[in-house]
């Protein structure tokens, strides 16, 4: 074989070296967006399960960079609020709270409704917040909603220690039933995700989220049983008002920690369906709208 027949059968120069790299040897991946019916292809988030693991680790180290009091805001911001609640609702307004002291009523679902609020205003604008990364680099975009809302489940477990410890200051000793919160922190997860992958995808093309959700979120806290029981709430309007599956959160941790007489069956079980289908929908939803997050950003 003469010279000009060996170096057709090789390559230009390889980028990482100045070695010739026969063609047939290199490995060429193609990436195409899909057709018709988007695959939720969960199986590449296992795949990049260390890259998750990087962007967790990043935004721990940033979460509280340069603030004066640092993790210690995962404190303030319930503690307060429940101090709040506890004057205008517990002590002027005589809200009912179960014959459970108020303190701990309010406390109690606050620190989930503080991670459900804190975890959704996150990943709403998790996509927009890294533009840069999306439109220079390919990896599941499904990572990046993920990633702040496991980011904040260090606030949540700091929150939740305090919590321990107020219970115990007040005399309070978890029920049997208390081997059933994992569940429910996982459905405050799950809500937190579902409805955060909605709000991400639409905020890459309608910048007016960020606008809307604080204002979401205002009315979202009054239409919840975090100040109130939702034993005030008249009957007729039980289903409805358990669409609501934040309803089923707070309920569910009320009854597992404090040892309220009857679980939420039923507002449980409405809750977790609009938690699956919240949760569902918001996956192909965000897989559907994927495809053009770096050419709209």
């Amino acid at each position: 074989m003469n010279i000009q027949n060996k170096i057709a059968n090789w390559t230009k120069l390889d980028s990482v070296g100045d070695l010739l790299v026969p063609a047939v040897d290199r490995l060429v991946t193609i990436i195409q967006p899909p057709k018709g019916w988007v695959p939720l292809e969960l199986r590449g988030l296992w795949e990049y399960r260390d890259l998750l693991y990087l962007f967790v680790w990043r935004d721990l180290k940033l979460r509280y960079k340069q603030t004066m009091v640092g993790a210690s805001w995962a404190i303030i911001q319930p503690f307060i609020a429940m101090v709040v609640l506890s004057i205008f609702f517990g002590k002027l307004i005589k809200v009912p709270s179960e014959g459970i002291p108020y303190p701990i009523f309010a406390y109690t679902a606050l620190v989930p409704w503080m991670y459900f609020v804190n975890a959704l205003t996150q990943s709403s604008n998790s996509v927009v917040g890294n533009y840069t990364l999306i439109t220079r680099v390919y990896f599941p975009r499904l990572v990046i909603p993920i990633t702040t809302v496991v980011t904040g489940l260090l606030d949540f477990a700091i929150a939740f220690a305090i919590l321990i410890g107020m219970m115990l200051f007040y005399g309070i000793v978890p029920t049997a039933a208390i081997w059933t919160l994992p569940f429910f922190i996982l459905l405050t997860i799950a809500t937190a995700l579902g409805l955060g992958l909605w709000l991400a995808a639409l905020n890459v093309e309608y910048r007016d989220v960020r606008f809307i959700l604080p204002f979401l979120t205002q009315i979202w806290f009054f239409i919840t049983p975090v100040a109130y029981p939702s034993s005030l709430v008249p009957e007729p309007w039980r289903a409805i008002y358990s669409l609501n599956p934040m309803v089923g959160v707070i309920e569910g941790f009320r009854w597992a920690l404090l040892g309220k007489a009857q679980p939420p069956s039923v507002v449980l079980v409405i809750s977790v369906i609009a938690v699956i289908g919240l949760l569902i929908g918001g996956l192909y939803f965000f897989r559907y709208k994927e495809g053009t997050f770096a050419d709209v950003i």
